[in-house]
Order: C-alpha cells, then sequence, then structure tokens
C-alpha cells in the first residue's frame, strides 16, 4: 500500500483558493484546455509524512503511531493548531515546475506533529521519507506546458494570498493509488 499521513484543509479555505486559482494564469490555462493539472479541490492537503510502499500486515504499527503522535500533539497544546492558506511559490523548473500555497498560522505545531510522526516511524522501522519537512499545498504543476514568466507572475500573485483561518481539527492516514487519475482512501483519522 502507498501511504502518506496528512492534514486536510475545510471545504471553505478550499473553496476561497479555488476561487484565487481560477483568476490565477494557471487556472485560465486550464480552462482553454492546457493541462497545467490543476491540484483537484477534493485533494488538497498538507503531507506531514510520505511512507510510500507498506506492507499491508503493517498498517497496525503505522496505526498506531499516527494515534500516539496525534495524542501527544493534543496532550501539549491542548487545543488544535489554527493555520490559514496564504502566501506561496514555485519548486523546480522547466517541466518540473510545481505551484504551491504556503501555511501561515500555527505551523509550529504540524512541524512538531511531523516530527512526533516521523520519529514514531523510525522507531518502527517503518519506511517514510525523510525530506525536510515543508508544510504547504502543491496547488498546479504547470511545468513548461505555459510561459516561464505566466508560472512567475501566478507566483507573485500568490504571494498576496491570504485565506480564511481554520482549525487543523484531524490526522489522516490516506492510501494514494497513483497514476494519470489518482484517486486517494480515507484509511482512518485521529482527532488534533
Amino acid at each position: 500500500m502507498r501511504l502518506f499521513v496528512a492534514v486536510y484543509p475545510p471545504a471553505d479555505a478550499v473553496a476561497d483558493l479555488t476561487a484565487r486559482m481560477a483568476r490565477l494564469r494557471v487556472g485560465a490555462a486550464s480552462a482553454a484546455g492546457i493541462n497545467v493539472r490543476l491540484a483537484d479541490p477534493a485533494h488538497l492537503h498538507v503531507t506531514l509524512a510520505f511512507l510510500g510502499d507498506v506492507e499491508a500486515d503493517r498498517l497496525i504499527e503505522v496505526e498506531s503511531v499516527l494515534g500516539l503522535a496525534a495524542e501527544t500533539l493534543r496532550d501539549v497544546r491542548g487545543s488544535s493548531p489554527r493555520l490559514r492558506l496564504g502566501g506561496g511559490g514555485r519548486f523546480g523548473r522547466d517541466r518540473f515546475t510545481v505551484l504551491w500555497v504556503d501555511l501561515l498560522g500555527e505551523v509550529e505545531a504540524l512541524h512538531v506533529l511531523g516530527r512526533l510522526i516521523r520519529l514514531g516511524l523510525r522507531r518502527a522501522r517503518l519506511p517514510h521519507d525523510d525530506k525536510p519537512f515543508r508544510p504547504h499545498l502543491t496547488v498546479a504543476r504547470p511545468g513548461d506546458r505555459i510561459d516561464h514568466a505566466d508560472v512567475e507572475a501566478d507566483r507573485e500573485a500568490l504571494a498576496d494570498y491570504t485565506g480564511p483561518e481554520w482549525p487543523a481539527t484531524e490526522l489522516v492516514l490516506v492510501r494514494s493509488h497513483p497514476g494519470p487519475n489518482p484517486t486517494y482512501d480515507r484509511l482512518a483519522a485521529w482527532p488534533l
């Protein structure tokens, strides 16, 4: 099973961001039929840990690690972290260009949660990606299908974006099925 751990923004935050994306050049390109690979609003999430392929018989261990991490954060904080989408930027270049939106607010709580998760996964000898954690939402993968100047204009436009505040109320374990039309199955969730 290909797994990742995420926090999902609520529908109103996603709707606000989706409206903003429609006004960007990648939004216009998508409306014109150019495959700029806009993220499906139903799947927008902040990945806290990517596990990759995990054997089905180890799922209970993964769930145990995530449950403990969520419980520890709740005990330390006493309330859900308050976040908002805002700002943004670009990763990569040329055909690997990705547009993303940043997270604002009590982001340090996500850093703590990410460290707790990765520590638990490491202790259980479960697979996970050890890349530095940078909380963000990937919103488009335009690559080189639109002009670089359009991507830069969108990056600048996202820098001024600030969405509504929301509480990160749950940690979600997701199974992904990659491909041209990826699908995602919610396997379990824990309150934050």
